[in-house]
């Protein structure tokens, strides 16, 4: 059963987010990736989202997002987000345009209309969803829903060593789906932008160390991908299968946090709150109604995973945590 999405309201917050393509069907192919990705930059901009980073697969798309704290834009910082998203030659932004210009100001509803909008994750996966599924129904000549559900989130405490290690699962997608060996090769994803030079793909990742050098944060980055899970990019080292992992997690053996990311964690997509054990009690303390009476606290051991340190959960995983 699912428990209901946490949101923070008023405040920044980071998210992992997920969502399917109905009936698991692997309608994306490299142009439609490649058209996502595009308008993922576009929805962020506009949204005030940031992308950390991001990872787009034939079936299914994760994102990792910070939230800013509660900033009301100016009037004129609407409009000007509304141009760059919908282009000069759009009537609504006419509208905007010529209201501003007149009036000094937009009318409250107009206002209220775009504030609606921005800074909200919910907002921010409906619109670029709903973008992006009319965008290829046009193109593919078809009708109805492309996505399966409702996007699923993980609320993520915005501390490095929980949004590095979120950010680091998403970044090998690629790697864990059998498409690349390192994950700079997989082209739609934000760790492979950044390596080719992005400079919102940097900043998102560099984020994560409050560092704008991209070649220190590269360096570290990739630590965790590649080099301190023994496999592509660092020669002489020995590699561990998929199978081999699962069976080191099973005997408890020390494994490094790269090795455990290649690897499909439950706790990642289904954890509903990841952070600190106090970061995760924090939280259930603010929304304590969603809980049962009996239940005293909200931090829940990841079972198994003691490369991810103390990281917790909000909810107990106990079957197929790893597959």
């Amino acid at each position: 059963m699912r428990m209901a999405r946490i949101k923070i309201g008023g405040r920044g917050a980071v998210y992992h987010c997920m969502s399917h393509v109905v009936g698991g069907q692997r309608l994306l192919g490299p142009p439609e990736k490649e058209k996502l990705r595009e308008m993922l930059w576009q929805q962020a901009a506009f949204s005030g989202v940031e992308i950390i980073t991001y990872c787009l697969m034939s079936n299914h798309i994760h994102l990792l997002v910070r939230i800013g704290a509660q900033n009301r834009a100016s009037d004129a910082q609407l409009v000007d987000r509304a141009l760059k998203f919908y282009g000069k030659k759009s009537l609504y932004v006419q509208t905007l345009r010529k209201a501003l210009e007149e009036q000094g100001a937009l009318p409250e509803d107009l206002r209220e209309g775009l504030r609606e909008r921005m800074g909200d994750v919910s907002a921010f996966m409906k619109e670029l969803k709903q973008r992006f599924s009319k965008w290829y129904n046009r193109q593919q000549n078809r009708y109805g829903t492309l996505w399966a559900e409702r996007f699923k989130s993980v609320l993520v405490e915005d501390q490095p060593s929980a949004v590095q290690a979120v950010a680091a699962y998403v970044d090998l997608n690629g790697v864990r789906g059998g498409l690349v060996k390192d994950p700079k090769e997989y082209r739609w994803c934000g760790y492979a932008e950044a390596v080719g030079g992005n400079g919102l793909a940097r900043k998102g990742l560099g984020s994560i160390y409050g560092w704008g050098d991209w070649e220190r944060v590269g360096r570290e980055y990739r630590q965790v991908l590649l080099v301190s899970s023994g496999s592509a990019g660092s020669a002489g080292k020995v590699v561990l299968d998929a199978e081999g992992i699962r069976r080191e997690l099973k005997r408890k053996g020390q494994l490094k946090l790269g090795q455990v990311l290649r690897l499909r964690v439950r706790y990642f997509s289904d954890g509903v709150v990841l952070g600190s054990r106090n970061y995760v009690n924090e939280v259930f303390r603010e929304f304590r109604d969603r809980f049962g009476a009996r239940r005293r606290d909200g931090a829940r051991p990841m079972r198994g995973l003691e490369a991810l340190g103390e990281l917790a959960t909000m909810r107990d995983l106990k079957v197929n945590v790893v597959g």
